[in-house]
Formats: structure tokens, sequence, C-alpha cells
């Protein structure tokens, strides 16, 4: 059998070790929490892009296209 003091020596080996793990845990927490307000600020500021966008995409479609003819065309490339 296992000499007591050899298990309890291990036994604070371990509790040692799940505390470092716990402390570690705790910050990765932290990060994952950061980087969710991370994606978040992203994706809102997607939505605003999307919106502008549109506004956009609404005013330029009331602008008529006026049609060029060759002489424009050569005007512009001289």
């Amino acid at each position: 059998m296992s000499h007591p003091l050899a298990i309890e020596k291990r036994s604070s080996e371990v509790w040692e070790t799940l505390g470092k793990v716990k402390t570690e845990f705790g910050k990765f927490g932290e990060i994952l929490d950061k980087t969710q307000k991370k994606l978040q600020e992203a994706n809102n500021n997607m939505e605003r892009v999307s919106s502008k966008t549109r506004n956009i995409e609404r005013k330029l479609s009331k602008v008529q296209e006026l049609p060029v003819t060759e002489n424009d065309f050569l005007v512009l490339i001289d």
C-alpha cells in the first residue's frame, strides 16, 4: 500500500495544479468576453455600413445616366 505521506504530497500537488488551471481558465474567460464584445462591435459596424450602402444605392438609383457620345469620350481622354 502507498504511504500516507506520499498520498498527502500527491494530493497537495493535484490541488496546486487545479488552482493554476482555475486561474488560467479565468483569464481565458476574460479574453473570450473581450473577443465577444469586439465581434459584436464589428457586427454593429457592418450593420451600419449595410444601412449606409442601401441609403446611397437608393439615392443613386434616382440619378439618370447621361448619354455619352464619342466626342464626349475623346474630350475626356485628351
